[in-house]
């Protein structure tokens, strides 16, 4: 005799929930605090806005180190999303694995040449 023990929801998939949930949040959370640090350098007395003082506020080490965390954090932050998206609304698990390596692909090559950028100065 089987025994119902009330109604137990099935949880099926990757069980990314609370993990993507912390990611989005930590992540967008980097991206203010460098568009905070570089709206202030912009915006500091006496700053001419130009390619000397864009090149100057990039070419300190902490600046490097601040950036490439925002690159990092961009590139995870919009992987998540599109990676949520794909799930979410296209069901043919072959289309979703295309539109996923060919999603991963193009946000590697955005950050490597973001990163090309940032040495370059």
């Amino acid at each position: 005799m089987s025994v119902n023990h009330g109604s137990r929801r099935v949880v099926v998939g990757a069980h990314y929930g609370f993990r993507d949930w912390l990611s989005q949040r930590v992540t967008a959370a980097l991206m203010a605090v460098f568009t905070f640090v570089l709206l202030v350098q912009l915006m500091w007395p006496g700053r001419k806005l130009g390619y000397d003082s864009w090149a100057a506020i990039f070419s300190a080490q902490w600046m490097k180190v601040l950036t490439f965390t925002m690159i990092v954090a961009l590139g995870w932050h919009a992987w998540v999303g599109m990676r949520d998206i794909w799930m979410d609304y296209i069901k043919p698990v072959g289309l979703r694995l295309m539109l996923q390596v060919l999603t991963i692909v193009w946000l590697v090559g955005c950050m490597g040449w973001m990163v090309q950028v940032l040495w370059r100065l």
